[in-house]
């Protein structure tokens, strides 16, 4: 699935335009985020969708050398779950 990026924000709009899927972020400090939301539609739930938006989130943070800090309950339980992928980017 294709995700718009905005500040801190990566996100997918139905074709109604209603928000679908997002994922966010808010910097804290010079070298860490939190990730402190993930949403998906009820409809495309089981899908993949929010481990999508939250590797999103992963990949950017990697290339900017920060860590994050998974305060979302979604993105906590995904870097407990698959610690050996996210080690090196969780606080």
């Amino acid at each position: 699935m294709n995700f718009e990026k905005t500040e801190n924000r990566f996100y997918k709009n139905g074709d109604d335009g209603k928000m679908i899927a997002e994922v966010t972020y808010v910097p804290s400090g010079d070298d860490k985020v939190i990730l402190d939301h993930t949403f998906v539609d009820p409809s495309l739930r089981g899908q993949g969708i929010a481990e999508e938006l939250v590797n999103r989130v992963v990949e950017e943070m990697r290339k900017e050398n920060k860590k994050i800090i998974p305060l979302c309950p979604y993105a906590k339980t995904l870097f407990e779950r698959k610690s050996e992928i996210y080690s090196d980017i969780q606080v």
